[in-house]
């Protein structure tokens, strides 16, 4: 045999393999790009049909939206996760029921459309006549805002001095003073003066507002320019100025019957303004006023009720509010967005401890006796309030433990106070013993300053801060005279209970009280009848203005038909 003859063909037979093992591996390769060409082209498909078949809609309560389902995945843009039925929806509640207007640049001030992720939807819609006034109340101030040719001008008639005749635009300029509390409320009332009068409200920006707030209005700031000529005397505004319109009034400088009036008066209507500056609540005194080009308001105190005794303004804000007791309510949340910086600790706070808790419970402490604290009466007073109204659950001292049930609750307490004291005992109870019905409580405090520190900037970005969280929880419970509680009731639309004032430092019995309305109070009002020119209980005068829970010489706005 010839053996290399046989290697020959073993050979050619080996290279004949090879080749038709080449030749399928270059078919297999191909079936496979086929293949994964494929699948790439029907990827982003897959992706989409995933997202929609596993959609988790918004857990539904009376008409309330829950945030958690959109903060839970803090990498996904919230915006993704809404079913497409409901698109129209979130579009409106993004604009909160169209309080708000479009056109904003969102990345300047996040937080003007991302409230509706922290906060359930309110059932208080704004009525179509309070949309319609913000919108022309918008485009007023375009035509008369900071450094318009209308503003220029009656800027330049204030340079000149002494009388002036009639003006295209008026104006008030709310001056920065006193707590952050104080000011959101105030600057709230100044608005409204503003809308009611048709006037251009200005504002003083102090130390710290331009980092507090975002522009509430479109095109034009709010703020006052720095080189107003009046600003320089806005420290010095008193009970005592000259320029005030209650001295004015007593020294017999300004009456109803004169044709020409001072380019500008100063409004004294903090808590120690006197009687003839009290007369800015009756109508006579109102029309003198409405020739004066430049109001300058500096108050400290929340005079929305009192507004409603003055005739000319009755029937335009029962108009503007059908629903009374919303009034802080719908303009809260119009004028006051918190800066990004601010919206920084809101919501990394809240997605850190709140977002994930069932139901979420505010607590907020604040103490006007002299010393530190804290209190043993407080304390025992915040428990009896919490253990008595069933916002929390008993805890059983004997230390049995509690089976968890498919009923059992996460709740997120978020307390705030100037003082550590009053969480630690909170937490601590909860802690050390299980609660009887098996839920689980968790306390969390974001701050305790030990004092308030209203000229501190970081102070008050937290205090804002902290009015906002307390205002996104479920159930309120807030201290007595405090602007800090009245604030987050308001923007939160909630009705809180109220811790009462203790008298000698004792626990007062009962311990709270819940609200007529989520109105704030106004600490200092008049008790005058201007008709009468005599002294009334104003408190009695109309069925939606009433007497405070928290302050019995008070007065709050009500609805109509709230119980006694």
């Amino acid at each position: 045999m010839d053996l290399n003859l046989s290697r020959r063909r073993s050979l050619f037979s080996s290279k004949s393999s090879r080749s038709s093992t080449r030749s399928s591996g270059f078919d297999a390769m191909r079936r496979f790009t086929k293949s994964l060409a494929s699948f790439l082209m029907a990827l982003p498909i897959l992706i989409m049909l995933t997202m929609i078949l596993q959609h988790h809609p918004s857990d539904r309560l009376t008409g309330f939206t829950d945030a958690r389902p959109f903060i839970t995945n803090v990498t996904t843009p919230p915006l993704l996760e809404v079913d497409v039925s409901q698109s129209t929806d979130m579009a409106n509640d993004k604009l909160l029921g169209g309080l708000l207007a479009t056109g904003f640049d969102e990345q300047s001030c996040l937080s003007r459309y991302e409230s509706i992720l922290y906060r359930k939807i309110s059932p208080y819609q704004p009525s179509p006549y309070l949309l319609s006034k913000l919108r022309n109340y918008e485009d007023l101030h375009k035509r008369c805002g900071p450094n318009t040719q209308s503003y220029n001008k009656t800027v330049e008639q204030l340079k000149s001095g002494g009388s002036v005749g009639s003006t295209d635009c008026k104006y008030v300029v709310w001056v920065c003073y006193s707590g952050l509390g104080n000011r959101i409320l105030t600057l709230a009332s100044v608005f409204l003066y503003a809308l009611l009068t048709e006037r251009v409200l200005l504002v003083d920006r102090g130390k710290d507002m331009a980092d507090l707030f975002c522009e509430p209005f479109p095109e034009k700031s709010w703020f006052l320019p720095l080189d107003f000529p009046v600003t320089n005397k806005f420290n010095s505004f008193g009970p005592k100025s000259p320029e005030s319109y209650g001295n004015m009034l007593k020294n017999n400088l300004i009456r109803a019957s004169m044709e020409s009036v001072p380019s500008y008066l100063y409004l004294h209507l903090a808590h120690d303004y006197d009687d003839h500056d009290k007369l800015f609540f009756c109508d006579d005194d109102q029309a003198l006023l409405k020739k004066v080009p430049w109001l300058i308001v500096r108050t400290d105190t929340y005079f929305v009720p009192s507004l409603f005794f003055i005739p000319s303004f009755e029937h335009e804000l029962s108009m503007l509010f059908p629903n009374k007791e919303t009034i802080f309510h719908h303009l809260g949340r119009y004028l006051f967005h918190p800066s990004n910086h601010v919206w920084g600790l809101i919501t990394r706070y809240y997605k850190a401890y709140l977002a994930k808790a069932d139901e979420r419970v505010g607590i907020q402490v604040r103490i006007f006796d002299n010393g530190p604290g804290p209190y043993q009466y407080v304390k025992n007073q915040i428990s009896a309030c919490t253990l008595g109204e069933k916002l929390l659950p008993e805890v059983d001292i004997r230390g049995s433990i509690v089976a968890s049930s498919e009923n059992s609750k996460v709740k997120a307490v978020l307390m705030t106070s100037l003082v550590s004291g009053y969480f630690e005992h909170m937490r601590n109870m909860y802690w050390e013993h299980p609660t009887v019905t098996g839920d689980i409580i968790g306390f969390h405090q974001p701050s305790h300053e030990e004092q308030q520190q209203t000229e501190k900037r970081l102070h008050n970005m937290k205090a804002w801060a902290e009015m906002y969280l307390l205002s996104s929880t479920d159930v309120l419970v807030t201290s007595a005279w405090s602007t800090f509680g009245y604030v987050a009731q308001g923007l939160g639309g909630l009705k809180p209970w109220i811790l009462y004032k203790s008298e000698n430092q004792t626990t007062p019995n009962p311990p709270c009280q819940r609200a007529m309305s989520m109105e704030p109070c106004f600490h200092a009002p008049p008790f005058y009848d201007c008709k009468a020119k005599k002294g009334i209980d104003t408190g009695k005068v109309v069925p939606h203005v009433r007497h405070c829970e928290d302050i019995n010489w008070g007065l709050k706005v009500v609805d109509s038909h709230a119980k006694l």
